[in-house]
């Protein structure tokens, strides 16, 4: 094997000179940043009142883990369904009839899945409102919601007025 020799020599290169970066912290802070950091602990049995303030810490934390559990459960139950239908595969037994109902039963359960896929990204729409402090109000009129609705349906991004006038639209639009 042949030898590496070093050079003697050294390559100088030039030192620049350093240059300090310093950040600038806001001077005003928004108070839905402070609501997202500090941790509210709520009781299991805790359910929103209107006698309390509307959105408030308190709120807000129910509906991040109403919203955060409702979507563990879809993701695990779209995880079951798709690792099970795979295992089921009748498709190539030598009856018609068993083929076709085994197709429709498949297109079925993929239309389901595809459903929770799309709520699943309503819910993490949901979630990053929750951060942006923009939960519980109308994305039309910005007048809140309404708990009842949200308990009901936590994805809700029109109040009821505002989902009403936005379903006759459609309605109109959809006899065209």
């Amino acid at each position: 094997m042949p030898k590496i020799v070093k050079s003697a020599t050294k390559k100088t290169v030039p030192k620049s000179k350093k240059s300090i970066s310093i950040k600038l912290k806001p001077v005003k802070e928004v108070k839905k940043n402070i609501i997202n950091e500090r941790k509210i602990k709520i009781s299991k049995n805790y359910i929103p009142k209107d006698t309390e303030k509307y959105m408030c810490e308190k709120h807000l934390s129910f509906f991040k883990i109403k919203l955060t559990e409702w979507k563990k459960e879809l993701v695990k139950a779209n995880n079951e369904a798709l690792y099970h239908g795979s295992m089921d595969d009748n498709s190539v037994s030598a009856d018609i009839v068993d083929q076709a109902s085994s197709y429709t039963d498949k297109a079925v359960e993929m239309k389901a899945i595809n459903r929770q896929i799309k709520l699943i990204s309503k819910i993490d729409q949901a979630l990053l409102k929750l951060k942006n402090g923009t939960y519980g109000f109308c994305e039309d009129t910005a007048e809140p919601i309404g708990l009842k609705r949200l308990m009901a349906r936590p994805v809700a991004d029109l109040c009821i007025a505002a989902q009403e006038k936005h379903e006759k639209e459609e309605k109109v639009y959809a006899d065209d």
